[in-house]
């Protein structure tokens, strides 16, 4: 804590924000003085936060009964040393701290995200491997609307007027909001968040931005951070900004494509052969992939809006195909030096938490280079055509089943998170289950 405190009364820092991640991706935790933050001798959280769903409900009380501990005792939060950063939008002087969350015993909490990650980690640290990951993170700005029935619609720009129709790649149209985005850019580099290049996406007002390449548990920080960066930026300009999956009937959805690739312990790319040919590992991750991620995902596509991005006139991937810059697949191998050779997921929406896509994607490339599992042949054509090909679950309550029944996700992520996770999706979308929605009362109201 000394390097912590140091930095903390260099900075000024007056307010810290001590938070950590729970399954949706919320940041939860406790708002207090520094001088009080550096008093305390591990902040105290109730566990059952872990498990609390997107609608701030929990599961029934039989199934929380079993899950957690009867007593509802405490987890402790130890800060990450390596993950504060400055709040740039706040009015005074604030940090904000990423914890991991201990039991009283001193064990790593394992339903925690950001722990889930940090053990799939451990795995390829005990082969000598380092993952190094970029994420390409896709959202909307929108108008702002109190009345969730309302669609939504894309915000004015400074031209005074909304974007209407497909601006993909469009310059003009990412300047529409350039005063927003001077101000993302700005407080991301206050916070030493990572990222590189600004795009618009193929729907109005949708853009995306990439980070650069780096450690995994660093950059899904970073994503975690972003994510409210972005909301704080596009409040300030009196805008909204989203990163549902599909949040806009028609429009394209928007996803969280992770390149990966491992070096091994002297900094080279396993993926690569000494001659710059690719290496068997790479085709063993991929492998991996295909045999492992449907039943991961939940963990990529965790909400019932999630899966509206796989419709049919949807652009995203639902095969399991492969292929050599191949856009049509799930798993694209950009074309590349041999040096950054990688694989580009493209399943994960936007809308996934970063440290379980990120844990997930990385267990099934690792378990298939650690059981030598071959991939299919690569696709050259449009992989939407090729009805051979394994499906993906394409709703929410079949990927569940599939993830409860995974034996090998229950082994290396723990029965316990897998339980967990699945129970709050489940209560999520029984949840969902009981809103009616506007097209019911639109279409079934008076014709029935």
């Amino acid at each position: 804590m000394k390097k912590l405190a140091s930095w903390l009364k260099e900075q000024k820092i007056t307010e810290v924000e001590a938070v950590i991640s729970d399954f949706t991706g919320i940041a939860r935790g406790k708002i207090m003085p520094s001088n009080k933050f550096l008093a305390e001798k591990g902040i105290r959280l109730p566990e059952s936060i872990l498990i609390q769903g997107v609608t701030g409900d929990y599961v029934d009380d039989e199934i929380y009964d079993d899950l957690m501990d009867p007593a509802e005792v405490d987890m402790i939060l130890k800060p990450d040393e390596s993950a504060v950063h400055k709040i740039p939008w706040a009015l005074e002087p604030t940090a904000l701290v990423i914890h991991d969350c201990y039991d009283k015993q001193g064990n790593l909490i394992n339903t925690a995200p950001r722990a889930v990650l940090k053990n799939v980690l451990a795995l390829y640290q005990a082969k000598g491997w380092t993952p190094v990951v970029a994420p390409e993170l896709e959202f909307y700005l929108t108008q702002r609307s109190a009345n969730p029935d309302h669609p939504l619609q894309p915000p004015v720009g400074r031209s005074g007027r909304p974007e209407s129709g497909r601006q993909s790649y469009s310059i003009d149209a990412a300047n529409e909001y350039d005063p927003l985005f001077e101000d993302v850019y700005d407080w991301c580099e206050e916070q030493g968040l990572d990222i590189d290049t600004l795009i618009h996406e193929e729907g109005a007002a949708q853009m995306e931005i990439n980070f650069r390449h780096g450690d995994a548990l660093s950059l899904a920080d970073q994503v975690f951070l972003f994510k409210r960066t972005v909301r704080e930026a596009a409040l300030k300009h009196g805008i909204n900004a989203t990163f549902m999956a599909k949040p806009v009937s028609h429009e394209p959805g928007s996803s969280m494509h992770l390149h990966q690739s491992i070096l091994d312990k002297d900094g080279n790319n396993i993926f690569s052969n000494e001659d710059g040919s690719p290496s068997k590992l790479i085709d063993h991750y991929i492998g991996g992939l295909q045999t492992f991620v449907s039943e991961s995902m939940a963990l990529f596509a965790p909400n019932v809006n999630s899966y509206r991005r796989f419709l049919s006139n949807a652009s995203a991937p639902v095969n399991l195909a492969w292929g050599i810059d191949n856009r049509t697949v799930s798993l694209r191998v950009p074309e590349s030096t041999a040096d950054s050779r990688r694989v580009e997921n493209r399943l994960a929406g936007a809308d996934a938490n970063p440290y379980l896509s990120f844990a997930a994607s990385l267990l099934c490339g690792y378990l298939g280079m650690i059981n030598e599992i071959e991939p299919t042949e690569p696709e050259t054509g449009n992989a939407a055509e090729d009805s051979n090909d394994k499906r993906l679950p394409l709703n929410l309550e079949e990927a569940l089943e599939l993830m409860e029944n995974s034996e090998i996700l229950k082994e290396t992520l723990g029965e316990h998170f897998v339980r967990c996770y699945v129970e709050v999706k489940r209560a999520e979308y029984q949840n969902f289950k009981e809103i009616i929605s506007s097209w019911e009362r639109q279409y079934l109201q008076m014709t029935v």
